[in-house]
């Protein structure tokens, strides 16, 4: 059978479904099959292979098979002409960093990131690479235009932003960086491709944590970065081959065959959160909600503007209470599960006390402490349900 490229003639569902998978030639199965090899049979004579090269099915830290396919599917998805996918999502964070940057450079990026992020731009970089770094809130474009230096080599934001749902203008922050000689990269973690495609609003770089909803069922790690062939190729030259960040074929054939639910899945996610969203904000003892769907976050009309259909299933509030009565209200919940990480089927919730250190960069509402909630794809009058429970129990309804 012919291979089928599938690009943006089909629909994103069609995408999600068939790209990276053709029918298998030595078998005939119509899924991809897991090949879990660490090496590939050589031609006659290898004397003259890169042993260091990419291109061919070599050596699995090279590249494999089910890493392709699952490539192929992200690149198809994202709307970029190549992906390179990675361990994690840090693996594909640091990677793009490193394969980038250089002594003398300098980064400005989102005062809300992940937390590897802050650590990577903010201390290892800095310290051991010289590359200097400055933090601005990106949800300010003319922020962004200020912190602008002649060696600015690249911007980095995440809209929205971990774990306060700050939002960033992708479009507008895009001009400023190519304006000023500078490659933008967003990390599209929270919003998943379903939502929001940074590299079609003038982005260079979309990076996703495969581990959260693209993988969507919390059992496989593998991080992305889509983008342009000729930086995909050094990033997998570089933080692929020469690192070791390579994903394993098992966790590869597992997110590739969660994605491809990941358009039902991301319309529950969407439509959960912004009921949970809606009702929590009503609540007098809840201290503020934070979701870009309220059209009462700061950063409702950017996030309209360049989030379709939805605008996630990540939200973030606080009660008006103590720290420890926020302990007890998650003590009390039956449904909902108290665990890091997001995007799982299942509803998540972690409590962020007064202690982040990144806390002097969150706006004041934040900084009595409060909780990232992962709204999953249970029925959302029984999530409701269980936090009107848990409530009455801590004393607060």
């Amino acid at each position: 059978m012919e291979k089928r490229i599938y690009g943006k003639e089909f629909g994103f569902s069609t995408r999600a479904v068939h790209a990276g998978n053709e029918v298998d030639g030595e078998t005939g199965a119509i899924r991809r099959p897991i090949t879990m090899a660490n090496s590939y049979a050589l031609p006659y004579d290898p004397s003259e292979m890169n042993w260091s090269g990419a291109g061919k099915n070599l050596y699995t830290r090279n590249g494999g098979s089910n890493q392709k396919y699952l490539e192929e599917k992200l690149a198809s998805l994202s709307g970029g002409e190549d992906c390179v996918v990675l361990g994690s999502g840090v693996a594909a964070l640091s990677g793009l960093f490193f394969a980038l940057l250089k002594t003398g450079d300098h980064v400005v990026f989102s005062s809300v990131t992940y937390i590897a992020v802050y650590r990577l731009l903010n201390e290892l970089f800095n310290h051991k690479f010289n590359i200097e770094t400055t933090i601005v809130d990106t949800g300010d474009p003319e922020a962004v235009r200020a912190s602008m230096r002649p060696n600015t080599r690249l911007v980095h934001i995440e809209t929205p932003g971990n774990p306060t749902l700050a939002v960033s203008d992708i479009r507008g922050i895009a001009g400023i960086a190519h304006a000023g000689g500078a490659l933008l990269s967003v990390d599209n973690t929270f919003a998943s491709p379903y939502n929001q495609r940074p590299l079609e609003l003038g982005a260079d770089f979309s990076v996703e944590s495969l581990t959260k909803y693209i993988n969507g069922h919390g059992d496989a790690m593998g991080g992305a970065v889509i983008g342009k062939k000729a930086h995909l190729d050094l990033i997998r030259a570089q933080s692929q081959v020469n690192l070791g960040g390579i994903i394993s074929p098992f966790n590869a054939w597992l997110i590739t065959r969660g994605s491809v639910t990941l358009p039902l899945r991301m319309r529950q996610h969407n439509e959960n959160a912004l009921t949970v969203a809606r009702y929590l904000e009503r609540l007098p003892r809840v201290r503020f909600t934070a979701y870009p769907g309220l059209e009462s976050h700061r950063g409702h009309a950017v996030a309209a503007s360049q989030m379709s259909p939805g605008f996630g299933g990540v939200l973030a509030f606080g009660l008006d209470a103590d720290h420890d009565t926020h302990n007890r209200f998650v003590s009390h919940l039956r449904l909902i599960t108290s665990a890091v990480s997001l995007g799982h089927d299942e509803s998540l919730i972690v409590f962020l006390g007064e202690k982040d250190e990144r806390q002097y960069l969150y706006p004041e509402e934040f900084h009595g402490g409060f909780f990232r909630f992962s709204v999953g794809i249970e029925d959302g009058e029984d999530i409701i349900a269980d936090i009107d429970q848990a409530l009455k129990k801590t004393g607060l309804r």
